[in-house]
């Protein structure tokens, strides 16, 4: 059986081609199990996982306990706002007694950067970041890239524009790292307030022209605003926001060609997208929602089997 390089998902960018492109190849399998009749495979019965969640979160978590129940993996909810954590006890110490409680893998989302890459540093678990803060969020790479490539094919060459919060946007940098990986040429497009430092040194390009963004690229990635992470004003208005950056029908019927829309959610309706384009057949964004299910499988099942391996 061929295996990841890695112990644990933490960030795209310490994968390597292969370990995409074998977690693309087992989702397809499991994509299809999934849309059979009887959805559950026995293959991850030993296993116990722990879904660790300190920021809150609805697709992602919804997706990540689905795919380890359709594995029949045991599955273990952790409601971080009524744990010890908010009695002031540190992270090490409540993942220590989780494991103590013979958990083989945890899920975590959390605020900070680098916290899912610092407990795999101090447990002896297998680690899967489902975010941490503005930092990486791996599997929603991985399942935007499956969708991209059923929809369009390979990516090698293809034109992928990422729009709207790029400061805040986990999303973004996970993206961006996949998608170079895999070939495809990337265009960022935000105010400049929304543009962190440095960026173009990843091999991505830049614009703040929404049309001509458009024009250019095969698929767009459209980021919501993450009002909750700012502290300051980054732009005007959302109105403003809108007026720029947002698409719209209007936008839509004035390109050259048909693109793809994708949208990780929650969508902010008549900011980064109005209502009209997000339900059209331009959009990708309930085949997300399906390929996370199985994207999430694969990468369970993978870094599952490996545990299984070296018992």
């Amino acid at each position: 059986m061929k295996k990841l390089t890695v112990p644990h998902l933490l960030g795209i960018k310490y994968l390597q081609i292969k370990d995409l492109e074998l977690i693309f190849e087992t989702a397809s399998q499991f994509k299809e199990i999934i849309n059979r009749p009887i959805k559950k495979v026995p293959s991850l019965r030993d296993i116990t996982i722990a879904n660790l969640f300190f920021e809150n979160s609805t697709r992602t978590k919804l997706s990540f306990e689905l795919a380890e129940k359709r594995l029949s993996a045991d599955v273990l909810n952790i409601s971080v706002g009524h744990s010890s954590i908010s009695k002031g006890e540190t992270l090490t110490d409540t993942v220590k007694n989780v494991l103590a409680m013979k958990v083989d893998m945890i899920v975590i989302r959390h605020p900070y950067p680098g916290a899912a890459h610092f407990l795999a540093n101090e447990v002896n678990s297998c680690i899967i970041n489902a975010g941490d803060g503005t930092h990486e969020h791996p599997s929603q790479a991985l399942l935007d890239a499956y969708s991209l490539i059923e929809k369009i094919g390979d990516l090698r060459g293809k034109k992928i524009a990422i729009l709207g919060d790029i400061l805040h946007s986990r999303v973004a940098l996970s993206n961006i790292y996949a998608l170079k990986m895999l070939g495809a040429n990337v265009k960022l497009c935000a105010p400049k307030s929304l543009l962190p430092k440095h960026v173009d040194s990843l091999g991505v390009t830049i614009s703040d022209d929404l049309m001509y963004v458009l024009n250019w690229c095969d698929a767009v990635n459209v980021l919501r605003v993450q009002n909750e992470r700012m502290d300051i004003n980054y732009f005007p208005s959302s109105r403003e926001y809108n007026q720029n950056f947002g698409i719209n029908k209007e936008c839509i019927e004035k390109l050259r060609k048909k693109i793809i829309i994708l949208h990780p959610g929650p969508i902010n309706r008549g900011v980064e997208i109005s209502s009209e384009v997000a339900d059209s057949d331009n959009t990708i964004i309930l085949d997300q929602v399906e390929n996370g299910v199985a994207i999430r499988m694969a990468i369970i099942f993978l870094l599952g089997s490996q545990i299984n391996i070296s018992a």
